[in-house]
């Protein structure tokens, strides 16, 4: 994920959340139902240098188990375990006229933590050259690189950060995620929120034979934050999760080159079954604090 550094008045220091996915049946003969849940922890912690030259740091842990009703033959993952460990770095240099470019570097684990070697770590990173075009809008132009296990995937980037009104505002890294917010008081914040992408995680487990499962999903939600006291935040999350799956595929299962929904050199054959989409909750407290206008991240 990306980020930016200017346009908006607070901070998100410390992420803490919980994810249900309510149980959905398997798209074949299967009778059991698919149960989804997870957790996610994100850490923050940017370093300024100067007015115009900031070093950018977080660590994300995430996690999310899959389980179902069904006996499955043994090199099919179940129930599924996978643990995300994210580390982004890197400069924030600002230049004159409200322009500015971020250059970070993310390095990953990913894995369902058993017999962790070479496959479990992942590189990636993201460059983004950024403009103010006026007081309420921002935007930045960049992509996202990361070396899959299924191969290279490159993902092309706008940051958005737009004060429609006092009431109204848009922020988000596109596609990846964004967010439509409506000032309700002071004390609330409720809108539309997005979020979609691609990870891979290795398996561990040797009766999985070096298999790796891709999981994807689209979530489209309504939320709600409110400030319960001080910078303490509470948010709730209620929507759809859309073409979600865990798709598990044998080691040597490559792409030659992906961009978001297109792969080039797709002949992977996936072992598993997806299940349906369904409803998904969330539920997220934050540590918030203000920042001043011209030193500020998403």
């Amino acid at each position: 994920m990306g980020i930016s550094l200017t346009g908006q008045q607070t901070l998100d220091i410390l992420t803490i959340s919980g994810r249900y996915g309510f149980p959905q049946s398997y798209d074949s003969v299967l009778t059991g139902k698919a149960k989804e849940y997870g957790c996610m922890v994100n850490l923050v912690a940017p370093v300024k240098f100067s007015e115009k030259t900031i070093w950018y740091n977080s660590l994300n842990y995430f996690y999310f188990h899959v389980a179902n009703d069904e006996t499955l033959s043994p090199e099919i993952a179940n129930p599924i375990n996978l643990h995300g460990f994210l580390f982004r770095t890197g400069l924030y240099q600002k230049f004159s006229r409200g322009r500015g470019i971020q250059i970070l570097i993310a390095p990953r684990l990913m894995s369902d933590l058993k017999n962790i070697d070479g496959n479990s770590f992942q590189f990636g990173g993201m460059v983004m050259y950024e403009k103010k075009f006026s007081d309420n809008l921002t935007m930045g132009f960049g992509a996202m690189y990361n070396q899959e296990l299924f191969g290279p995937y490159l993902v092309p980037v706008i940051n958005l950060n737009w004060q429609l009104s006092d009431r109204w505002s848009i922020n988000g890294l596109l596609p990846v995620y964004a967010k439509i917010n409506y000032k309700v008081c002071e004390r609330f914040t409720a809108g539309i929120s997005h979020f979609g992408l691609i990870t891979t995680y290795s398996l561990g487990d040797p009766e999985y034979k070096g298999d790796y499962i891709e999981r994807q999903s689209i979530d489209l939600a309504l939320f709600g934050r409110y400030q319960i006291a001080g910078n303490i935040y509470l948010e709730g999350r209620f929507g759809q999760s859309l073409g979600r799956s865990y798709a598990q595929y044998e080691a040597d299962q490559k792409v030659d080159f992906s961009l978001p929904l297109i792969g080039f050199g797709d002949d992977r054959v996936q072992k598993n079954i997806n299940f349906n989409d369904g409803w998904v909750v969330e539920l997220r407290l934050v540590y918030n604090i203000p920042i001043p206008e011209d030193n500020q991240e998403r």
